[in-house]
């Protein structure tokens, strides 16, 4: 039986849902407007890459159920392809926009290096200062610590969602069409299962459905909001552009080792979850290369 205090929440939920969606109208009225290709480009798949996260939670809407196995193989195949993402779509690219700029290969190196280290940096001091935990030790104990433990990992997963969509931001930034599209849909593809998990955990503590779905749906919005911050701040200037792109990379990359293959590993596929890594690698390298 599905219990009575998510009646509030929904109401909450619903209400940031709707002004997230406020904001993300306007930013489409202002780029339309003003002819911004690259805003229109970041916001379009952002909101891609949150339709995506609310696809996933259709087997809870449909009480339809994905084993564990195919669960962990999707996570896999997502983990490869932010993996080719943040390599062929925003590290090497950062290394070209950097000698672009008039910078020799041992400070582009240098400077991309740095980039990479702190976009991690950035998400590993966000991962010890914010009251979240990841999901991987379970659920164990009384009914509030699961609570917490749930809460927890939703909050998790939508710290990880910002540097998501902030790469899709960014690539677009760089103006290289067809490369931020293939990030863009590689994170959208990742971000299936990611809607699926956190309806799950929410209703196994006995959450409504429509309070899980809700939830999950919110999750994703962060992506389109931060791709629009992404264009927002390589637009302040051009030097910007290799140590966003490296950033960006460096924060999919931690997100990659710290969340999702600990994540796709944890219920004891780690076969399917590495066979999906390693199909998702190579097929985002065929987007990013073969049609670049």
């Amino acid at each position: 039986m599905e219990d009575v205090r998510d009646t509030q929440p929904r109401y909450t939920v619903g209400l940031l849902i709707f002004a997230i969606a406020a904001i993300l109208l306007f930013v489409h009225l202002y780029a339309r407007a003003a002819g911004d290709a690259r805003l229109q480009g970041a916001l379009l798949w952002g909101m891609l890459a949150a339709a995506a996260t609310s696809l996933g939670t259709l087997p809870i809407i449909s009480t339809l159920r994905l084993s564990q196995r195919a669960n962990d193989a999707m996570l896999g195949f997502g983990a490869g392809v932010m993996l080719a993402a943040s390599s062929f779509s925003l590290i090497i690219p950062a290394l070209a926009a950097a000698e672009s700029q008039g910078a020799g290969p041992w400070r582009a190196s240098g400077v991309v290096g740095a980039g990479v280290l702190l976009g991690a940096l950035g998400l590993l001091l966000i991962d010890r200062l914010m009251p979240h935990e990841h999901f991987v030790k379970g659920v164990e104990g009384s009914q509030a610590r699961k609570l917490k433990r749930v809460w927890l990992f939703v909050l998790a997963i939508c710290l990880h969602n910002f540097p998501e969509g902030l790469a899709i931001g960014v690539g677009f930034a760089a103006a290289d069409d067809i490369g931020a599209r293939a990030l863009a849909t590689g994170i959208a593809v990742q971000d299936v299962p990611e809607g699926l998990v956190v309806a799950l955990a929410l209703t196994s503590v006995g959450y409504s459905r429509k309070l899980a779905v809700g939830i999950a749906v919110l999750s994703g919005l962060i992506e389109p909001l931060a791709s629009v911050l992404g264009v927002a701040v390589i637009g302040l200037s051009s030097t910007l552009l290799p140590w966003g792109l490296a950033a960006a990379g460096g924060a999919m990359l931690f997100v990659i080792s710290h969340e999702i293959i600990p994540e796709s590993h944890r219920q004891g596929h780690e076969s399917a979850a590495t066979v999906g890594l390693m199909l998702g690698f190579v097929l985002m390298m065929f987007l990013d290369t073969a049609l670049g």
